[in-house]
Order: structure tokens, then sequence, then C-alpha cells
């Protein structure tokens, strides 16, 4: 997929539902669940069947206070899976991680996009891949890193200091190169933030709209739910869920990545009947 496809998917005029394949042992919502190539594949399947309009395959947990999983063990989780769906389905395939080799041969198999936490930060081989390649990159606000971002995340302005780190990202990618019409950001929901920090920047996306790049948000089953509805876990935060992907796309989300991908995806279609009724 090149990046003026990315754009013609953007293009469909509708939020675009992403589905989680986490090929991981540790995941906070799915973790063991999709480990193998086969149960990955499966999982793959049925996301498609219930409407993802692209796949996001990764293959190291970032939740709060995880640890970095070796390079070969990312490639030796993702690779095969992503080889399995390109051998069976034509859905876009983007890779989550931030390490360069990991997309660069993720990509050979047949990923996409590149879906990078750490917004090009973590790599210097990443924007370059990504430039070289012409892969589209979505990039993400953190504040640290998986292992420290929840220890006591405090900003003085947080909508001011995201924006500013998005449009410095931004800035970055387009000054290596990598074409205006492949970046996509990301505000990060769960990464760094406190539960009222998540509440502040789903009531405020818009903010970041004037960067002139789609935006991306990942609610999905996170503890900030959880914790607003009595104490959920992450299984049962799919209603929940929900609210928070209606107000993304209110407030004008693009794509919405997410684990119940039919729940979502039933959502957004009745949503957008109702409002062209």
């Amino acid at each position: 997929m090149t990046a003026p496809i990315w754009s013609q998917l953007l293009a469909l005029n509708r939020p675009l539902v992403m589905g989680i394949v986490n090929v991981t042992p540790d995941s906070f919502a799915d973790g063991g669940r999709h480990l193998s190539r086969e149960a990955a594949l499966a999982h793959a399947r049925n996301l498609v069947a219930a409407g993802a309009d692209l796949l996001d395959v990764g293959g190291e947990s970032t939740r709060p206070f995880s640890e970095p999983v070796p390079l070969e063990e990312e490639l030796r989780r993702v690779i095969p899976v992503i080889e399995a769906i390109r051998t069976e389905l034509d859905v876009p395939l983007s890779i989550d991680t931030y390490k360069a080799e990991v997309a660069r041969q993720a990509l050979k198999a047949g990923a996409q996009i590149i879906n990078d936490i750490s917004a090009l930060r973590f790599d210097p081989d990443m924007a370059p891949l990504a430039a070289a390649t012409g892969a589209p990159v979505i990039l993400m606000h953190m504040k640290g890193t998986p292992r420290d971002m929840q220890a006591d995340p405090r900003y003085d302005d947080l909508l001011g200091e995201i924006k500013a780190f998005l449009k410095e990202r931004r800035d970055f990618a387009l000054a290596q190169g990598i074409a205006p019409d492949a970046i996509v950001l990301d505000p990060g929901i769960g990464f760094g933030k406190t539960f009222a920090h998540n509440l502040q920047i789903l009531n405020h996306l818009d903010t970041f709209l004037d960067l002139g790049c789609p935006l991306l948000v990942g609610p999905s089953r996170k503890a900030f739910i959880g914790h607003y509805l009595g104490g959920l876990p992450p299984d049962d935060r799919d209603y929940g869920t929900l609210a928070a992907v209606a107000v993304a796309v209110h407030k004008g989300a693009k794509i919405l990545r997410v684990h119940n991908v039919a729940a979502a995806s039933q959502f957004l279609t009745l949503l957008r009947i109702i409002q062209t009724a």
C-alpha cells in the first residue's frame, strides 16, 4: 500500500475501524489468546468478517510497566502471522513496533503501515525506512516509556504539550522525506496519562485537527474505562469503549483502534445511517 492508497482508504469519508491482533502473551486485554500463528490468523479472519478496515499486528505488549521484548523474539512472533494473513486476506496491515528491523521485515512480509508508539524517536533507522519505502506512519504521543509512563504522569498544559509534541514529530517526519499524506497522528490515550487526562483528550480531540493529519484514537478496553465503570475488567469494557469511540468520532477521529471490531463497526455504521437520514 503506497501513501496515495492510504489516502484513498481515508477518503472513504467515514471513520475506519482498525482491528487489533496482539501476538503477545501479556497484553492487558487479550494477552496469550492469539499467540500462535494459527490462532492469530483465525482472529484476523474474524476481525475482517466483523468489519475491520485494517489490522494492526503487534508482538510486544506496551501496557503500563511492561518490559521490552528482544528483537528476535518480536520477529518470531509477528513475521509468520503477517505472512499468513497476507496470503489469505486482502486487508491493509499495520505493524505495531518501534524497532526499525521489525518494521523492515514486516513490510517485506506484507505489512504496509508502521504504527510507532515512539513517533520515530526510539530507533534512528525508523524514519529513513519509512521514507525509503513510502510506508505510511502512525505517530503517537507518549510521555516516557511503557515501563515508566504511568508512574506519575504530570503536565503543565496537557493539550498544549501533546499538540506541540505531535507537531514536532509531524515536522520531523516531513523533514525526513515522509510524504504529508502518509502521516497519521495519535494523542496516545493511556500512554503517560491519568484517567482524567484521557477524558480531557477525548473531549478536546478537535484541538489537534489543525495539525492537518488524520487522527487515530485507541481507547479500547483501557483502564480509565474500567475505573469509571466501577472497576470492570478488560473483557467487560467494550460497551464503555463505544462511548469513547462516539466522542472521538464526534471530535474528528478518522481511525478507531479497537479489540471488539463487530461492536465498533455496527455502532459506527448505524451512527452514520442516523446522521445521514
